[in-house]
């Protein structure tokens, strides 16, 4: 089997994660395009007061960075026993580092990592782990995600998409057809503009677009 291009492997998690409700990065289809020119806002985004979280409901003192921290290590764990002993543990933010994962996802019998392994046997702890994910200011996510496309765009990736907003949500932006994908990601054109680019994204949204 042809190991999946990162491209793809984004794909697969941010389908996967769909199936958390709570979650604000979705794949859903539609939404505003955003142009070059502005920046669109979040009509419902969370409040930064302290008294949401990214899913809308009330945060509680046990949640935050060591939580979530936490609960991506029983994720990395699982990964490791089931998966690839070589699974990098999580960044002290807690966020996972998707650039070694995706190169750990090109040895054979890999090709599942983005899903929680092979017939999503950590899958379980990969959603526990989102749910404990502190809230984050979607317009930053956005801008974000915003800058990083256009920064694509300015170092050659032509067809690189902007991310767009769809009800308080962020939908990223990348290759046009994920499914079928576009933008080659091996290619050296494609990796220096990764490299060039990458500061733009906050932490844990590089493997998002």
């Amino acid at each position: 089997m042809t190991p999946q291009t990162p491209s793809r492997a984004r794909a697969a998690r941010l389908a996967l994660l769909l199936a958390v409700p709570a979650l604000v990065l979705t794949t859903a289809c539609g939404g505003t395009e955003s142009s070059d020119e502005g920046v669109a806002s979040v009509s419902n985004a969370p409040s930064t007061d302290g008294s949401q979280d990214r899913s809308g409901s009330s945060s509680s003192a046990a949640q935050g960075k060591s939580a979530f921290y936490d609960a991506q290590m029983k994720y990395v764990q699982c990964m490791r026993k089931n998966v690839d002993k070589d699974f990098p543990d999580p960044k002290l933010s807690g966020y996972l580092d998707w650039t070694k994962i995706n190169d750990l996802q090109q040895k054979p019998g890999n090709e599942e990592i983005a899903k929680g392994g092979k017939g999503g046997v950590c899958t379980g702890d990969m959603l526990k782990a989102s749910r404990e994910e502190p809230r984050r200011d979607v317009q930053k996510e956005y801008e974000s995600m915003l800058a990083h496309a256009k920064c694509m765009r300015a170092h050659g990736v032509s067809k690189f998409t902007n991310p767009q907003l769809q009800d308080g949500n962020v939908l990223p932006g990348g290759d046009p057809n994920p499914s079928s994908p576009e933008i080659s990601s091996d290619s050296p054109a494609y990796k220096q503009a990764r490299q060039a680019c990458k500061d733009k994204l906050l932490d844990g949204l590089d493997g998002m677009q």
